[in-house]
């Protein structure tokens, strides 16, 4: 009875690690995207607004999103690494942690800035001797991105501690990261009082993205949206307003972003394939799609998508 008890024993064990790896092996080792956040540089709520529209997120915690910001994975080497360093990237390292079932090292391998406004460059500082205490994550920035954080604190403290190594990077030039992943960094029109504001073409074996966070108007850039679309499986694209009524309280002339209803009306032409790529993010605290699930389920009957913190893409 012993005997056919530890048979049975040894052969539920054997069925177990079958099963688990299995498990393993259907999971999708090829490299892939999750968005760490949704929200414009202020966050949702945004600081001291008691309005209609950050209400909700203040009465329920599980409404309120972090600051835009993504990770980009690749399975196969056990690395990642993030775009952009919010002011949430506490929250968001802790997150992609909880994604993850912590898979990953919770320090990613480099961090690709965009640019040098509040929401996407400040977390670094989070990576100093106060903080984490990082050991030389490489970051990736234009050259004026990289100078400005070489020669100002705190985050040139970042630099001689070797918290951080900067990597100055060349717009329209690829970098490679490893034989599945890279990055094109391209450069688009914003207000660019310390550094360039550049998007992200990030190319990798599975899938190719368009990362883009920022920009003033399409029309004022120098490439063409539809046919940036065409090169990518998804585009991630400034959503930061959803109409122009949004702020009464401040001419946002001063604040040029596309509005979603401009970006969707000007490829309202194009058919289902190119459309359904586009994920609006960067979502102002103001912007419906944060909000008002009637406005997502309207974009999305209308062929588009609203980024959605945590989702893998």
């Amino acid at each position: 009875m012993n005997s056919a008890f530890n048979l049975y024993g040894i052969l539920a064990c054997f069925l177990l690690s079958l099963s688990g790896m299995q498990a393993q092996t259907l999971e999708d080792p090829e490299p892939h995207f999750i968005l760490l956040g949704i929200a414009q540089d202020g966050g949702y709520p945004h600081i001291g607004c008691d309005r209609q529209c950050c209400s909700p997120a203040r009465a329920d915690e599980g409404m309120r999103r972090y600051v835009a910001s993504a990770a980009l994975v690749d399975p196969e080497s056990g690395t990642w690494w993030l775009i952009d360093a919010t002011p949430d990237i506490g929250a968001q390292l802790a997150l992609f942690r909880d994604l993850t079932d912590g898979a990953y090292p919770m320090v990613p391998e480099g961090i690709l800035l965009t640019h040098a406004h509040m929401g996407h460059y400040t977390g670094l500082m989070q990576l100093g001797v106060e903080a984490l205490n990082s050991k030389s994550v490489a970051v990736y920035a234009m050259p004026r991105m990289a100078t400005f954080l070489g020669t100002n604190g705190p985050w040139s403290q970042l630099v001689a501690y070797e918290n951080i190594v900067l990597n100055s990077v060349v717009a329209d030039s690829a970098v490679v990261l490893n034989e599945r992943v890279s990055f094109i960094p391209i450069s688009v029109p914003h207000r660019d009082e310390f550094s360039e504001t550049v998007g992200f073409r990030l190319i990798t074996s599975a899938k190719s993205y368009l990362y883009l966070p920022d920009i003033d108007k399409w029309h004022k850039w120098d490439r063409n949206l539809e046919d940036e679309l065409e090169s990518v499986d998804v585009a991630f694209l400034d959503g930061t307003f959803y109409t122009q009524n949004e702020l009464p309280y401040r001419n946002i002339n001063t604040i040029p972003h596309p509005l979603v209803v401009e970006t969707i009306s000007q490829l309202s032409a194009y058919p289902p394939e190119v459309t359904s790529k586009v994920v609006f993010f960067h979502f102002n605290h103001t912007n419906p799609l944060l909000w008002i699930e009637a406005v997502r389920t309207k974009i999305e009957g209308e062929g588009f998508q609203a980024g959605q913190q945590g989702k893998r893409y």
